[in-house]
């Protein structure tokens, strides 16, 4: 997309890099994770003066105490945090790294392009396994763990992205994902819902996901391939093709890719699922239970009636 070039008056940009550069520097240090959210969520919310004084002991509300407990992310639970198979010892770092992703979309300073996409590059750096140079990533995008994910070079996210890593997730170079989109890599067994299967699910170089199409786990979007607004991809996109739909099929190649593109006959995606499977175990001392409580056990079937 060709764009212009904006920045900001020089003296904003030097407060910006020097906010972003002292938080990169004392994530890559030694102080403890979770003290250093704490701490700029206080400064980005601007409650250093009542947070200290709750740290001097001094009275506050309840609703005051509550506030300033959740700036810390050990004081607060994630909905990934409830799920069985979990990497304790990545998730503890990547619980806070992702708290202060979220709570800093929650500032008004969020909505400061300029800034915000260079904090939300910082914090990626630390986050996710992998992620590469001049990445873009806007507002409310959410994830399931962050330390799942590898990123390549140039990939813009936009809005209300999910992408869910409960598996892994990998995004090439230069792929652009649409408001709206998600990406999983879990599913759950039809049956038994409790029942939780991970995938590898791959976005390939130069390959656009756009607006609120939906990506199925362990499915692979081919390089410079398009999924279409709103469709739902349940198999493996081949290179160069659009699809859309639901569930997606193949309409076209893109104009001009027809000499390196693989035909498909009759549109429909191939489901490699199954080769992309990702073991997991659960530890025995994790404690197991079903939150729906339910029979999963078939009825009797009715007999036959004339």
């Amino acid at each position: 997309m060709t764009k212009r070039h904006v920045s900001l008056p020089a003296a904003a940009a030097d407060g910006v890099d020097r906010f972003i550069e002292s938080v990169d520097e004392r994530l890559s240090g030694p102080e403890d994770t979770c003290e250093v959210v704490t701490d700029v969520l206080v400064d980005l919310f601007g409650d250093r003066e009542a947070y200290e004084a709750w740290q001097r002991g001094e009275d506050v509300s309840p609703a005051t105490r509550v506030r300033l407990q959740g700036y810390d992310p050990c004081n607060a639970t994630l909905e990934s945090e409830y799920y069985a198979e979990k990497d304790e010892d990545r998730f503890e770092e990547s619980k806070h790294l992702q708290w202060l992703w979220r709570q800093f979309d929650a500032t008004p300073m969020a909505d400061n392009v300029a800034f915000a996409l260079q904090f939300r590059q910082m914090l990626a750096d630390h986050l996710f396994d992998e992620c590469g140079d001049n990445c873009r990533f806007f507002k409310g995008i959410t994830f399931t763990y962050g330390h799942n994910i590898s990123i390549g070079d140039n990939v813009v996210v936009h809005d209300d992205v999910h992408l869910d890593d409960r598996g892994k997730l990998t995004v090439g170079d230069r792929v652009s994902i649409s408001d709206g989109v998600h990406i999983y890599s879990h599913d759950h067994d039809l049956v038994d819902q409790t029942h939780v299967d991970n995938y590898h699910t791959i976005i390939d170089d130069d390959a656009r996901v756009t607006y609120d199409a939906m990506v199925r786990a362990g499915c692979r979007v081919g390089e410079n391939a398009v999924v279409g607004a709103r469709a739902m991809v349940q198999g493996d996109v081949p290179a160069h093709h659009v699809v859309v739909g639901s569930p997606a099929n193949s309409v076209k190649i893109k104009p001009g890719w027809e000499a390196v593109a693989e035909p498909i006959d009759d549109g429909r995606l191939p489901n490699r699922q199954d080769d992309r499977e990702i073991d997991h175990e659960i530890d025995d001392e994790v404690e197991i239970f079903d939150e729906f409580q339910r029979t999963l056990s078939p009825p009797d079937a009715p007999s036959a009636r004339e």
